[in-house]
Formats: structure tokens, sequence, C-alpha cells
């Protein structure tokens, strides 16, 4: 089953499509097309898919439609081999599976046959493959525009985020993870299973997409200097050595607030506090290229 979302990657879904046709029957598939129109069906059609015992599932979109897909599959049983072709403004789930980004590159790629089996995780009734948000900074972001987003990508990210900064109020927060309970008053809270967020590959460099964990950053109240110096150490995959931040590992999380605040899952918005968050571990397999041996180039 090839799923695809027409109206992603500025609407260059279509340029793309019989090129993927076109190698998915080179591969020897009889393709099942589904053009999504409208939210949630790329979740109907993941959960026919398993239904229906397809052998692969490709998707095409963003990583709205990503998520969409993910939440079809989850928990479900025969579930098909899963890859996608890349074509949303960040694009952090295919960053941390090594999918290339350029779409012809992607499709390509879908000739190399590595699988491996990848953690999503769960908020409520709900399912995410990369990162949960929650704070003032991540209601601003979940305010960015498609406009923004597509003008300057991860930047407009920075910006939100910077607003947030300077007018963040207050608000106590209570985090219970596997090693007991963390309380205080942070601007930002990040629950991650990838590495790559926001377009910044390295922002949760210690996460793997099978370790089993949710990677949580703890961002406490800080000037717009600390976030300059968070900013750096983000660039070099030591985020969690700054004294502004605390890092814990966990299975499980419960995060409650003094006022509830809506979370962003996988860049859009979500459900507000309290949440439970949990990590499925190796729930989804995964068709990734092949990894290449830098040292031999």
């Amino acid at each position: 089953m090839f799923i695809y979302n027409p109206s992603s990657g500025k609407a260059n879904a279509d340029r793309y499509k019989e090129i993927t046709i076109n190698v998915l029957e080179g591969l020897g598939y009889e393709v099942i097309i589904k053009e999504t129109e409208k939210q949630n069906d790329a979740t109907i059609f993941a959960r026919q898919a398993c239904e229906e015992k397809v052998d692969f599932l490709l998707a095409m979109g963003g990583d709205g439609t990503i998520n969409e897909v993910v939440n079809g599959l989850a928990e479900q049983p025969n579930q098909p081999l899963f890859s996608f072709i890349p074509l949303g403004t960040v694009n952090d789930f295919a960053r941390a599976l090594g999918i290339p980004l350029e779409p012809e590159l992607a499709i390509e790629a879908l000739k190399m046959n590595r699988t491996q089996m990848v953690d999503i995780g769960q908020i409520g009734d709900k399912y995410f493959m990369n990162i949960v948000a929650i704070g003032e900074i991540a209601s601003r972001v979940a305010e960015t525009t498609v406009e923004q987003k597509t003008k300057m990508g991860s930047l407009a990210y920075l910006l939100e985020g910077a607003k947030a900064v300077i007018s963040s109020e207050e608000i106590e927060m209570t985090i219970t993870h596997d090693q007991g309970v963390w309380k205080g008053t942070p601007i930002l809270i990040l629950v991650a299973l990838t590495n790559s967020v926001g377009g910044f590959e390295k922002m949760v460099n210690s996460a793997e997409v099978n370790d089993g964990k949710l990677h949580i950053y703890i961002i406490k109240q800080a000037g717009l200097a600390a976030i300059a110096r968070m900013g750096a150490k983000i660039l070099f995959g030591n985020l969690e050595k700054d004294d502004g931040v605390e890092l814990i590992e966990s299975t499980k999380v419960l995060i409650e607030s003094q006022d509830p605040l809506y979370c962003n899952v996988d860049g859009d918005e979500g459900d507000c506090t309290p949440l439970e968050i949990q990590v499925l571990p190796q729930h989804v397999k995964m068709l990734i290229p092949k990894k290449v041996d830098t040292k031999q180039l």
C-alpha cells in the first residue's frame, strides 16, 4: 500500500508519485494507492493495511502524515513492513533513521533491503514517533504558520521559542518518572524518542531509535543569554551538560502542571496536562537505507 499526501512538500507529491510506483513495481509489488484528502485519512489507511495483511506500507508526506500512519499501525496485529518518503519542512523522523531528505534519493533507497525495529511513544490514546514538548514555548511553536515553516524551516521554531522565553510565566510542574519525582518551574519539557528535534539532529544526542527509553529534557527558567548558550550546546550535541538543563531517562512519565498546558506532539498541537507518556519498545518494523561506512569514502 502506498499512502501519499498530495499537499505535502509544497504540493510536490504528484511529481514523485509515478517515480515511486515504478520503483515499487520494479521490486515486485502490486501497489494499492491511497491518497489522503483530510485529517486522519492516513491513520485509516494504515489500519486497513494491517487488516488486509499487506506486505509493505509506504507513505509519502511530512511529519504530520507519518505521525498519522504510526497511529494507524500502533498496537495492531499483522503490521506490515513500513517506510516513507519525507516531503515535510523538518522531517525529524527521517533524519533520525537516516532516510535521505531528498525525495529522489529516498525513493531510490527503497531498493536497499535493511530492516530495523524502532520505538514509538504513547500519549493518552495517541501515538508519536519523535517528540512531545510541553510548556509555553511548545504552545508558541504550535502556532507557527505553514508559511513561516516553509520560508524559514527550523529558524521559525527558534523565533517563536525566543518570544516565549521573553514572555514566559512561571508554572509549577511535577514530573513523575521511573526514578522518582521532579518539581519545578521549567520553561520547556521535551520528551524525545529520537535525536532530531526541529531539524537539529544533535538536539537529543543520547537517543537511539530503539533504546526503549523516553529522553526527558527539562529546560529550567532562564534569560535570553542562557538560551543562546543552550543553543550552542544543541549544535554540538551536549545540551544535557548545560547547568540550565536536566536529563531524565525513563520508560514512562506523568507530567502535571499547576495550570493546564497544551503539548506539541510531533509538531502538531496535542492534549493538555496532565499527560501520561510511555514508550512502546521496538514496536514498528522499518525499511531503512543501509548504513554507509564513511571511512571508505
